[in-house]
């Protein structure tokens, strides 16, 4: 390998991809105001989102301290609730509220995933460091930074995942999540380009987690956590690096050793365009309900069939779903379905749901709702083929496409027209018809947890743009103390 791959750093030569992410992580200046625009409405989506996990106990029994009584005053809040954490614990907290009901934004490419997921990490990491700052008589760190922090974590992940693809190796994409925290939480503590590259460095020699728990048979609550665990191993990482923890200068490249060889078949790691602001001003938002992306549009096709279909159920005979090939590789799933996690991740289950109820919320995915012996009755009718013009428009960087089709046909030989959408409600060509729609169910999940009048109070905060990004953090932060 020539010298062109590698930085130099005290006599040290990193990989260039750990250097070219360090270097963004640093010294990237944001000039896109629509990236800081996208940047607002992903942050009180995640945090409405957030807000909203914390009706379903499976997700509350994972959160406070990791040990009773283990609470840092001082330390970093997690929306909703009143424990104050050491920032490691605190991203953990705030990353699994934010994933655990797969309602937050997502990116789709070679690789699948949430980019703000992130935000664990950054959120904890910002309360944190401004806190201590507070208490040495300097000052705090605003919500811009947060935005900042946000814009870069989300282009470090999504940019990565434009070509790398961790699922064909059997890797979760959570590992770009760790990535992609670690690079920017390491610079939100002060770290230097040197101590940034050697918490990077640790964060790829940690390899990356199986996809197991998101396939049948194994599929389980797992996948609500583990972009949580990814965003607080990144703080763990940066704070070890910024006290003086040494770094791998070869961790992606070393022949047998590095990750490349180890995981990733020897193929190269590479980054497909510059970092810039690319992924935010692209980023999707799940808006209506909370469903696998790849999905979203056959869910809103459902609903458009529903009122035709909803008294004919049982004169169904066949439901053709026509779909693109990532989805079928994620969630064309046959058989039982065991638990929520199951279920938020089968195509047939969502778009049975949407047939019947013309809706879909979080509690679908429950037991109650899944033993409707009318579900697995519409399931067994289904047939999934893919068209192959929405599996290329959907790796088109123009079109970036995630389009479903469903047709029906009926037992007397009828059938109802074929149902196509190409672009959910949350992708930046329907942007005009979306973003109210964030406010609107921010609001909503703001009012699961928190009294009306304050549930306003934060909304006329976070709606105000110029004041929001002038906030300071412990400020916002203390708004969602419950």
């Amino acid at each position: 390998m020539n010298t062109e791959d590698f930085a130099q750093t005290d006599g040290r030569e990193f990989d260039r991809l750990i250097v070219d992410i360090a270097d963004y992580a640093l010294n990237y200046e944001i000039r896109s105001e629509e990236a800081y625009r996208i940047a607002q409405h992903v942050l009180i989506d995640s945090l409405g989102t957030a807000l909203l996990a914390l009706r379903f106990p499976e997700c509350a029994k994972n959160l406070g301290p990791i040990v009773p009584g283990a609470y840092l005053p001082g330390g970093a809040r997690v929306p909703g609730t009143r424990y104050e954490l050491d920032p490691v614990q605190a991203a953990f907290n705030i990353g699994c509220m934010i994933r655990w009901l797969d309602y937050n934004d997502t990116w789709l490419a070679a690789e699948w995933g949430h980019p703000s997921d992130n935000l664990g990490g950054i959120l904890a990491v910002a309360d944190y460091v401004s806190r201590c700052n507070m208490t040495e008589g300097k000052k705090p760190l605003t919500v811009k930074d947060v935005l900042a922090a946000a814009i870069k974590a989300h282009e470090i992940q999504g940019v990565l995942a434009l070509e790398n693809s961790l699922n064909r190796v059997g890797l979760d994409h959570v590992l770009f999540v760790k990535v992609a925290s670690t690079a920017v939480v390491a610079a939100m503590l002060g770290g230097n380009r040197e101590q940034v590259m050697n918490a990077l460095s640790n964060a790829w020699l940690d390899g990356g987690s199986l996809r197991t728990y998101r396939h049948a048979p194994n599929t389980g609550s797992r996948k609500s956590w583990a972009a949580g665990d990814a965003t607080s191993r990144a703080v763990r990482l940066a704070l070890m690096a910024i006290n003086g923890e040494m770094g791998y200068p070869t961790a992606l490249t070393a022949k047998n050793w590095g990750f490349q060889d180890v995981l990733f078949r020897g193929k190269e790691l590479t980054l497909a365009r510059p970092l810039g602001t690319y992924v935010m001003e692209n980023v999707l938002f799940k808006i209506s309900f909370p469903a696998e992306f790849h999905a979203q549009t056959a869910v809103e096709c459902a609903f458009k069939l529903h009122e035709s279909v909803k008294d004919r159920l049982d004169e169904i005979d066949q439901i053709i779903l026509t779909t693109h090939e990532s989805a079928i590789r994620i969630i064309d799933k046959k058989g039982p379905l065991h638990n929520p996690a199951d279920r938020d991740h089968c195509l047939q289950y969502m778009v049975a749901i949407g047939l019947i109820y013309g809706d879909l919320t979080a509690e679908h995915y429950e037991d109650e709702t899944a033993a409707d012996p009318r579900i697995d009755a519409l399931r067994e009718k289904m047939v999934v083929v893919e068209d192959e013009r929405y599996s290329r428009d959907y790796l088109d960087p123009e079109k970036r496409s995630i389009a479903n089709a469903i047709q029906i046909r009926f037992k007397d030989g009828t059938q109802t027209e074929k149902v196509e959408c190409e672009y959910p409600i949350g992708h930046r060509r329907r942007r005009e018809e979306g973003l109210p729609k964030v406010v609107e169910k921010f609001e909503n999940n703001l009012l699961t947890r928190f009294p009306r009048k304050k549930a306003a109070e934060i909304m006329r905060l976070c709606l105000d743009f110029d004041r929001l990004q002038a906030t300071p953090v412990p400020t916002f932060m203390n708004m969602f103390v419950i």
